[in-house]
């Protein structure tokens, strides 16, 4: 299945609305310290719900050990100052997104990691900033998913 990274991931409620995700899609949640919450946050639980049983957690010290871990799968950095759209990829099973802090995005020299057509921009309107964190992965997530005929789903 898929994999979500948060890259310093800022805001419990959004992280536990991601817990939630992953536990319902299947997807792996990768959490880049450092992290602005500790995972005990009631916020984060109670976004979570009772999904985090559920769901698969890792947690890394930083981007070079969560890299490691991820060897040999496809990396695609979600940004708003990515080329590629969204719905112009042919996602694969094992596929790995990776999001940055809500108030920031990713850093510069991490969004230069990627090749431009592995720096995905989701839609919007030309004024707009950004989405939500957890509303632009669940996005991502389920056009993947589909695209994957949503392979272990009912």
């Amino acid at each position: 299945m898929f994999h979500i990274v948060l890259f310093e991931p800022e805001i419990p409620p959004n992280t536990g609305n991601i817990i939630r995700l992953c536990a319902n899609t299947g997807a792996q949640l990768h959490l880049v310290e450092p992290l602005g919450f500790k995972l005990e946050d009631k916020q984060l639980r109670r976004a979570g719900l009772d999904y985090h049983e559920f769901s698969t957690l890792n947690v890394y010290k930083n981007w070079a050990d969560c890299k490691t871990a991820l060897i040999g799968k496809r990396l695609f950095a979600i940004t708003t100052k990515g080329s590629t759209r969204h719905s112009n990829i042919q996602f694969q099973d094992e596929d790995v997104f990776v999001f940055g802090p809500e108030t920031r995005g990713l850093p510069e020299e991490i969004r230069d990691e990627f090749s431009p057509e592995h720096r995905v921009r989701l839609p919007m309107l030309a004024d707009s900033r950004s989405l939500n964190l957890s509303n632009a992965a669940a996005v991502l997530l389920y056009e993947a998913w589909r695209q994957i005929d949503f392979t272990g789903g009912i």
